[in-house]
């Protein structure tokens, strides 16, 4: 193959490998899609406003110093796994057996690496050990009390599955299990699927992207279910042109392989990431019975926050350094008529 046809099949896979040009740097985080209505108490919004403001401005500042965009996921992700108002990390809800089971994944979209955990119920932080996966190991991805064996020799930090409890979650599992023995469908979604994921996508100074997730799963959830997020290419993915985290009713994402599907749609297809992540998140994962939400950003800093449920909580920053966050359906995030960065060059 010549060498010029050679880069131009590579550049349209996303996976050059080539330097990028200096861009502005651009953190996008979501903290879980669902039935997210105005009936929290003033305390409990601001609680989760303010968690949000802190793990975009933590993310950023790993940008602004220079740090890569693995850097600004781990970093944005770690402040979400360690509030108790998601479902990640302290917080994550609870199997059917009472115990917690927690799921991460993150991805270099510069390289292809990947890192992914699965099922750890004494991991601190998940996105962590999902990031040590991935620099420290042969593998993709580990799973239980390898995964958690894996973390000590590492020194990735271990607690106690109590640290996980909060007593939220508790109720929410004993009103499951109500409702189970009673052979009743489960009274409310947030009970009855997968909702309070985080997730983190960036773009750095050096124009390279990434992907990070992290979850609890859904309450109630048996037989080591494993849903989306630490799966690369449904929940989480990233190549040179696109960074894509989901939040919302696993199954579907994995059998439609929404995350990769909307970077390949980008990358390989040249669909406008707006457009890309609309058809896959709005349209394709509803026809067939699903729902939730998803954050993409490209290479050119282009943002898209699609969700079809009531609310997402999703925040983002860029180069004015001020945190964006929005939770409601109808609250403006500030994307919707975003304009391209000064820096960037027109989408196609």
């Amino acid at each position: 193959m010549r060498p010029h046809h050679l880069f131009l099949a590579l550049a349209t896979l996303g996976i050059t490998g080539m330097s990028h040009a200096a861009v502005s740097p651009v953190l996008v985080i979501h903290g879980g899609a669902g039935v997210i209505k105005r009936d929290m108490t003033p305390a409990q919004e601001q609680a989760v406003r303010t968690a949000m403001a802190h793990a975009l401005q933590d993310g950023y500042a790993r940008l602004k110093a220079g740090g890569s965009a693995l850097d600004a996921v781990a970093a944005a992700i770690t402040v979400l796994e360690d509030d108790p108002n998601f479902n990640a990390g302290k917080g994550a809800v609870f199997t059917h057996d009472g115990s917690n089971e927690l799921d991460a994944a993150i991805m270099d979209g510069n390289t292809l690496r990947a890192g992914a955990v699965a099922g750890v119920e004494h991991v601190k932080n998940p996105i962590l050990l999902a990031r040590a996966v991935m620099e420290q190991s042969p593998h993709v991805m580990l799973s239980g009390t390898g995964a958690e064996a894996f973390a000590k020799e590492h020194g990735i930090a271990l607690v106690d599955s109590s640290y996980f409890r909060t007593e939220a979650r508790w109720q929410q599992l004993q009103k499951a299990l109500k409702e189970d023995a009673a052979k009743q469908p489960h009274a409310d979604v947030e009970t009855a699927k997968h909702f309070g994921t985080v997730g983190a996508v960036a773009l750095d100074a050096q124009g390279r992207l990434a992907a990070g997730t992290s979850t609890g799963g859904m309450t109630d959830k048996r037989w080591g279910r494993i849903g989306d997020s630490p799966i690369i290419g449904a929940g989480t993915y990233a190549n040179s042109g696109c960074a894509v985290s989901g939040t919302g009713w696993g199954e579907f994402y994995i059998r439609t392989v929404a995350a990769h599907q909307i970077c390949m749609k980008v990358t390989q297809m040249r669909v406008p990431l707006k457009r890309a992540a609309a058809e896959v998140i709005n349209q394709e994962i509803p026809s067939m019975g699903g729902n939730g939400g998803a954050i993409a950003l490209d290479a050119q800093g282009h943002i898209s926050i699609p969700f079809n449920t009531d609310g997402m909580y999703r925040g983002w920053i860029g180069a004015d350094g001020v945190p964006h966050v929005a939770l409601y359906g109808d609250e403006d995030d500030g994307t919707a008529e975003l304009p391209a960065p000064a820096d960037s060059v027109a989408q196609p």
